[in-house]
């Protein structure tokens, strides 16, 4: 019987030391499943996956991409937020679906502060009003003046409503006080697809900067309080005399509500050293973007003000899905 029970024992702790070495395992263990709420080719899938290319290296696991799109964002976040709070999967938070939702749907699926923990601010870039490249427009006063002389005729174009792209436009119809029709789509690629191809007269976009480098569209002004370094030549909208025409669209990562302290703080880490080491960086500005990074707490406040700075924006322009 002594001998039964000692056998016992040994099994039993055995087993609490192979429990606590599999509960000690240093995350991550496994691949992490970044969630982009936007279909492929926007900026919002060009910044998530150069953050989860640079998460890759510098938690050693695969940092996978998955484009979850509709409802203006909506879709993909109401998965992430039913999603186990492990670390495993984490939220390319936007300010379109995270600051903007929220005051544009009676019912989003999710809450905007007590579903999400703030991760990391990651990149802000500036809208950029683009035309086609064959377009007879060459300032915001030729569309303007268009605008006025047959309102409803002109048409742009944005990733849905709710969308920075929506925003911006419809701030811009409500500064110039023109009637501009607005086509939305399942996300700001197909959109500017179709400014390239001259079915919309023009768009605001966040990820116009490659392709107004390439010759596709051309950048009339951007929507910013300055010029942007990625394209020095094109004057924002105060210089050509449209105060108060600033948009941007802002990107980081989000774990759901609940996730350990010690998984937030670990995937904190790696983005800041991301943002660090240059390489994401690089592309970050490459693609217009002004690199942000910092502290999950730092993040935090910046996420619930921009809720509310979001709430005035939407009652400005008159934005609305119900």
């Amino acid at each position: 019987m002594k001998t039964l029970i000692h056998t016992s024992a040994v099994a039993t702790l055995a087993s609490a030391f192979a429990l606590g070495a599999v509960q000690a395992q240093p995350y991550p263990e496994k691949s992490i499943r970044l969630v982009v709420p936007w279909p492929a080719g926007g900026a919002a899938d060009a910044v998530g996956r150069a953050v989860a290319q640079s998460l890759t290296v510098e938690l050693g696991k695969t940092v996978f991409v998955e484009n979850v799109a509709g409802a203006g964002g909506n879709i993909g976040t109401q998965q992430f937020v039913r999603s186990a709070p492990d670390g495993y999967t984490l939220l390319l938070a936007t300010s379109s679906t995270n600051a903007a939702n929220p005051h544009l749907y009676k019912k989003t699926g999710f809450d905007a502060i007590k579903d999400f923990v703030p991760v990391a601010a990651v990149a802000v870039i500036p809208s950029v009003l683009v035309v086609p490249a064959a377009s007879k427009y060459n300032t915001p006063t030729d569309l303007v003046a268009a605008a006025k002389a047959s309102p409803g005729r002109l048409s742009y174009g944005s990733g849905g409503i709710g969308a920075s792209a929506h925003l911006a436009g419809e701030l811009f119809k409500s500064l110039t006080k023109t009637d501009i029709t607005h086509v939305p789509y399942k996300g700001s690629g197909p959109a500017l697809t179709d400014v390239m191809g001259g079915q919309l007269d023009f768009m605001f976009d966040t990820g116009a900067f490659p392709h107004v480098k390439g010759g596709r569209v051309r950048a009339l002004a951007v929507a910013a309080d300055k010029r942007s370094p990625t394209l020095p030549d094109v004057p924002t909208f105060g210089e050509v005399g449209l105060k108060g025409m600033v948009m941007n669209a802002w990107y980081g990562v989000a774990a759901p509500a609940g996730t350990p302290v010690a998984v937030v703080t670990r995937v904190n880490a790696a983005i800041n050293q991301s943002l660090k080491s240059g390489e994401l960086a690089k592309r970050l500005q490459d693609i217009g973007a002004e690199v942000r990074g910092g502290s999950a707490a730092e993040f935090t406040i910046f996420w619930a003000a921009e809720v509310s700075r979001y709430d005035g924006l939407v009652r400005l322009t008159g934005a609305s899905l119900d």
